[in-house]
């Protein structure tokens, strides 16, 4: 009996009967009983494929079952992308801000600078208005009397006393009473840099002895004498020894 079941088996083994089956085997140990062992087609074809290997991997994974975290490439890449934007868009910004912190401490320098040079210039405006102002006072007595020691050209008055009478009404500056004295004061200047309102001063026998004011054009304003009284002169009819700003501008 068993030698015909043991033939039955091989011949349904060859003829390919028990491929669409599990397999089953057999022990037949001195009369023991039999132990069926079964093995399924789907988890030998897995064993099959993990030990032959299988198509490669995606780029992207996830977590395994058992929570351990697997490279992820794809993730990492648009990671890295987004930081590249943010970067530059964080560039651009600092370059912008910077382009208009720039722009603004240009502006305020400009703007500065401006305000210097209108303040200067109105500051020269008004200086030459009040030189102005002070060489027509002074051409308003041109004719007038000398006097020797006098101090009001309208009733008589020497050089030094026509030129202090004028700065002390028309431009509330005062000086000295005599001609030495006054050129003694002030900023001593050269004629390239003489403006309306200065006075230059004259000597004679190596003392200062005559002053007059620079009136412009070339031309001084000053007593002169009794023949002539308050005229018009060119500025350097006398060679000057000292020009001098008392205006202090």
């Amino acid at each position: 009996m068993r030698k015909t079941w043991k033939k039955l088996v091989g011949v349904l083994c060859c003829c390919g009967v028990l491929s669409a089956f599990p397999m089953i085997s057999y022990a037949d140990i001195d009369g023991q009983d039999v132990q069926v062992v079964e093995v399924k087609p789907e988890e030998d074809s897995i064993k099959k494929n993990v030990i032959e290997g299988d198509e490669p991997e995606d780029d992207s994974y996830e977590s395994s079952s058992d929570g351990t975290r697997v490279y992820d490439r794809t993730s990492e890449a648009q990671a890295s992308r987004e930081a590249l934007a943010q970067a530059k868009a964080e560039l651009d910004a600092a370059r912008k801000r910077a382009e208009n912190e720039a722009a603004r401490q240009a502006w305020l320098q400009a703007e500065e600078v401006s305000s210097e040079e209108w303040a200067k210039s109105m500051a020269a405006a008004e200086n030459a208005q009040r030189r102005q102002k002070v060489v027509e006072f002074a051409l308003s007595f041109v004719g007038g009397p000398y006097r020797y020691g006098g101090n009001d050209p309208r009733t008589g008055v020497d050089c030094s006393g026509f030129t202090r009478y004028v700065l002390s009404n028309a431009a509330g500056v005062h000086i000295a009473r005599t001609s030495s004295a006054q050129a003694g004061e002030g900023v001593a200047i050269n004629d390239v840099l003489m403006q309306p309102g200065d006075l230059l001063f004259y000597s004679q026998g190596g003392r200062i002895n005559h002053v007059a004011m620079y009136i412009g054009g070339g031309k001084v304003v000053h007593a002169s004498s009794v023949k002539t009284g308050i005229k018009i002169s060119p500025w350097n009819y006398r060679q000057p020894v000292k020009i001098v700003n008392v205006l202090g501008d």
